[in-house]
């Protein structure tokens, strides 16, 4: 199996990503994380093999590439989802939640209807691979306070502080 890989320089740093053969979105970690390969080592340990192909990627570049520039709220690409159900709900609901907005390891609990509580929803998030386009980073403690992060507390807080910032109207 065939990776594609690229990078995008972003507000927060480097940003990588994967896609496949089809340019559905296979992985997305930041550079600046406690581990700046751990894309590609998750997805060797899957069995993928790495190329480049800027035609496979130009997809999920540009979609990036707008986020970052303020541009785009919404992801549309195809992401090879490779989870348990749980972890799918979790992540289909996580992809519901707007830019600029957070909720609850609790309310996202709630809204997949006795899947699993709120630890397990943070387990999900841990486990997700497309960090960004199912948007992890906007999920927060009961009481508000950022929690975990697969690529570091700081970098969560960039994204939130990031997104804020987009929302802010400009000056007149």
């Amino acid at each position: 199996m065939n990776a594609y890989l690229d990078e995008i320089e972003s507000p927060v740093g480097p940003t990588a990503f994967a896609t496949d053969e089809t340019g559905a979105l296979l992985g997305l970690r930041f550079r600046e994380s406690r581990h700046p390969a751990i894309l590609e080592d998750g997805l060797m340990r899957e069995g993928f093999s790495f190329l480049r192909d800027e035609a496979r990627t130009a997809a999920a570049h540009g979609q990036l590439a707008g986020y970052f520039a303020g541009e785009r709220r919404l992801f549309d690409l195809p992401v090879a989802r490779r989870g348990s159900d749980f972890q799918e709900a979790v992540w289909a609901e996580l992809s519901r939640i707007p830019f600029g907005e957070t909720r609850t390891y609790g309310q996202v609990s709630e809204s997949i209807e006795g899947m699993g509580n709120a630890q397990d929803v943070g387990a999900a998030c841990a486990d997700n691979p497309v960090l960004l386009v199912v948007p992890c980073h906007r999920v927060v403690g009961a009481d508000g306070s950022l929690k975990g992060y697969a690529d570091g507390m700081p970098l969560k807080a960039r994204l939130l502080d990031f997104e804020e910032e987009i929302q802010k109207p400009p000056f007149a």
